[in-house]
This record gives structure tokens, C-alpha cells and sequence, in this order.
């Protein structure tokens, strides 16, 4: 298993220009590796980060898109899934941290955490591609092609939680994320 700041932390480091959107720990995490990316925190908005994420690529499609979904928000809205495909916006990268849980309400077990394949429900909904990653050597390795693919792509990154990160919950739901990611999406369009 992998840490999901150390993944974080890995696609930070072929992070260009991409739209983010994280949910809960992702977000706090994501936040803090990389605070100039342009990021919509999703935080309060349990399942409906991958909705969001379609808005966006399908809204800019000039820039590509990146989802840091959980499995349990996943879970909440997988008709996403199904959405997403169907709109095939080819800038869409979805990645789900798997860790079993529904983290952000007390760590309650998600259904059939042992026997849901995420990967199996991506391709079958009619993603491009999915792959699943339980070591970070094998997600380094792959990661320069997959964020280069023809989306939508989905991403199972198999993971168990990392590093404490600083919680500003002022920050989520206040206008200073939201104005700095307004100035991101101004700047990819000027």
C-alpha cells in the first residue's frame, strides 16, 4: 500500500498547469504540497467531486482536469461514472485514493470494500482507460504517460492515510480559495 501524500506528492511533481479538484483529506494534503495549483476545494461536497471535475473539463477544455477523489465519495455519486464516460471530455484524469473507508465521516468501512473493483466499474461505465496502483514505484513509472492519455482516464490508487496535514476549514469554505481559483481559470483564458 501506498501513503496518499507520498502519491499526492508524486503527481505534484508532473503537475503543470492542471485543474484540481480534491476532496477532504486529499484537499488539506493537496493544499499543502502544492498551494499555487489551481485547485477547487470540493470539501463539503461528499460524492460530487467527479461531477465537478466533468464541469470543468467539459467547461475548459483547453486545460486538462484532475480529480482527487476517495472511494466512499465516489460511492456516493457513481453515476458519475457513467456521466463522465458518456461525455468521453478527453482532458479528464480521475483518480481515486482507495483506502476502504469513509474517511471523512469516523473511518466507517465503505460496502464490499473487498470485493468492489473501482477499475472494473470505470471500464464497464466506458472509461478510456483505468489502471490500479498499490506501489509507488509502479504509479512513477506510469504516471508521464497517463497524464499525457486521452481522457477520461481513471486512476485506483490503492492507499492507507499518510501524513497529518494542517486542517483550515476557514480556507475550504471561505471566498479566498474560491477567488484564487476564479483568477486561475481567468488566466487560462486570456
Amino acid at each position: 500500500m501506498m501513503k496518499r501524500d507520498q502519491c499526492l506528492k508524486l503527481i505534484a511533481k508532473y503537475h503543470r498547469d492542471e485543474l484540481v479538484v480534491p476532496v477532504y483529506q486529499a484537499t488539506f494534503e493537496w493544499l499543502a504540497i502544492k498551494p499555487e495549483a489551481p485547485t477547487f476545494t470540493a470539501v463539503g461536497a461528499m460524492g460530487q467531486a467527479s461531477s465537478l471535475a466533468l464541469g470543468f473539463a467539459l467547461g475548459a477544455p483547453d486545460r486538462r482536469v484532475m480529480v482527487l477523489d476517495g472511494d466512499g465519495s465516489l460511492l456516493m455519486n457513481l453515476g458519475s461514472l457513467v456521466s463522465i464516460a458518456n461525455a468521453a471530455p478527453g482532458n479528464l484524469l480521475h483518480f481515486v485514493c482507495e483506502n476502504g473507508t469513509y474517511e471523512a465521516n469516523g473511518g466507517h468501512p465503505i460496502p464490499a470494500k473487498d470485493k468492489v473493483s473501482f477499475t472494473g466499474l470505470a471500464l464497464a461505465a466506458g472509461y478510456r482507460e483505468a489502471h490500479e496502483f498499490s506501489e509507488l514505484d509502479a504509479l512513477e513509472a506510469a504516471l508521464p504517460g497517463i497524464l499525457r492519455a486521452r481522457g477520461p482516464v481513471f486512476i485506483d490508487l490503492k492507499i492507507v492515510p499518510g501524513e497529518t496535514y494542517p486542517q483550515d476549514w476557514a480556507y475550504m469554505h471561505g471566498t479566498e480559495s474560491r477567488e484564487k481559483f476564479r483568477k486561475a481559470l481567468r488566466q487560462s483564458h486570456a
